[in-house]
C-alpha cells in the first residue's frame, strides 16, 4: 500500500481528462487490433510495412494505457478551499514586478500541466514561489536561467473572466 506521500495531488478536472483519454483509448483499442490482424494477413511479416506500424501503433496504445492507468492509481484529487492562499487547483494572477506584464496560470498537478493553456504545475519554478502565499506577497521565482519576482494580484477558485 503506498504511503499519503507517494500520491500525486490532481484537480478534480485533471484526473476527469485523464479519465476521459482513458476511454478513448480503449474504445479505439479494437480498431487497432483489427487493422493489426489485417496486415498479418498480407503475408510475409519480416516486410510488411503495414504490420509494423500496426503493431507499434498497437504498443503504443497499449504503453500509454499503463501510463495513464498508473497516474490515476497514484493520483489524489485535491479540492482547494476558499481563502486567498495559492494552493492546487486555484487561478493566481501575477504581475512580473521588472517589466509590469500580468499573466493569470492555474496552479495544477505534474500530470495537467500546460503552458498553453495557462496551467503551470506546482512544482514548475513559479509554482513552488507561489504556493502557500496569499495576494498582496511578492516572491523571488528561481528559474534555471534567472531569479525574478512577481507580485499576487490575485487568488481565486475559478479562471478570470476575460
Amino acid at each position: 500500500m503506498a504511503h499519503q506521500r507517494d500520491f500525486n495531488p490532481i484537480t478534480a478536472a485533471g484526473y476527469q481528462q485523464i479519465e476521459q483519454e482513458i476511454a478513448a483509448l480503449e474504445a479505439d483499442r479494437p480498431h487497432k487490433i483489427e487493422i493489426l490482424a489485417e496486415a498479418r494477413a498480407h503475408g510475409d511479416l519480416s516486410e510488411n510495412a503495414e504490420y509494423s506500424a500496426a503493431k507499434r501503433d498497437l504498443r503504443h496504445l497499449e504503453s500509454r494505457l499503463r501510463f495513464l492507468n498508473k497516474e490515476l492509481q497514484y493520483a489524489r484529487i485535491v479540492t482547494p478551499s476558499a481563502d486567498q492562499v495559492v494552493e492546487l487547483g486555484k487561478w493566481v494572477t501575477l504581475e512580473f514586478l521588472d517589466d509590469h506584464d500580468t499573466v493569470t496560470y492555474q496552479i495544477v498537478g505534474t500530470a495537467e500541466a500546460d503552458l498553453d493553456a495557462g496551467k503551470t504545475t506546482r512544482v514548475s519554478p513559479l509554482g513552488k514561489a507561489v504556493m502557500g502565499h496569499r495576494v498582496g506577497d511578492t516572491v523571488t521565482v528561481h528559474a534555471p536561467a534567472a531569479s525574478y519576482q512577481v507580485k499576487l494580484v490575485a487568488v481565486s477558485l475559478t479562471a478570470p473572466q476575460s
